[in-house]
């Protein structure tokens, strides 16, 4: 794992090797970043669910590295949010789908899209991201 927090605490960004552990480390770098911004309380076991959510998928998917980062708006915005970003080198969205009781799977995207204030997606140059915020305030 590399990563950068930066000392405004305004932006964190990782890189994960394609690893099973990855998700674990992922969950871990998130909960501490936010409990050093002070946001844990507010938002933490959510934004690490669906941090998990998402790294998982791209490990199911994809085979190079995975990116999350964790944009924070502070006051001053219209609604004080936090992005966060996970990328893999997979070109293709991910599906939306609606898992049957018994499905093991496909149950991630509707847990963003349920939870989020906005979720998307979108491609770059070398593969995609996907997205979501959720406001950062009670």
């Amino acid at each position: 794992m590399s990563g950068v927090i930066d000392t405004d605490g305004v932006c964190a960004e990782w890189s994960f090797p394609a690893e099973p552990g990855a998700v674990r480390t992922a969950r871990h770098a998130v909960r501490d970043t936010l409990r050093t911004w002070g946001l844990d309380p507010l938002i933490g076991d959510i934004t690490v669910l669906l941090v998990s959510e998402l790294v998982t998928n791209s490990l199911r998917y994809a085979s190079g590295p995975i990116g999350v980062r964790l944009i924070r708006h502070k006051a001053g915005e219209s609604i004080p949010l936090l992005l966060v970003e996970v990328s893999d080198p997979l070109p293709d969205p991910p599906t939306e789908r609606v898992a049957a009781p018994d499905d093991e799977g496909g149950r991630g995207l509707q847990l963003v899209a349920g939870t989020a204030r906005r979720w998307g997606t979108r491609r770059g140059s070398t593969g995609k991201t996907v997205w979501f915020e959720l406001a950062l305030t009670g």
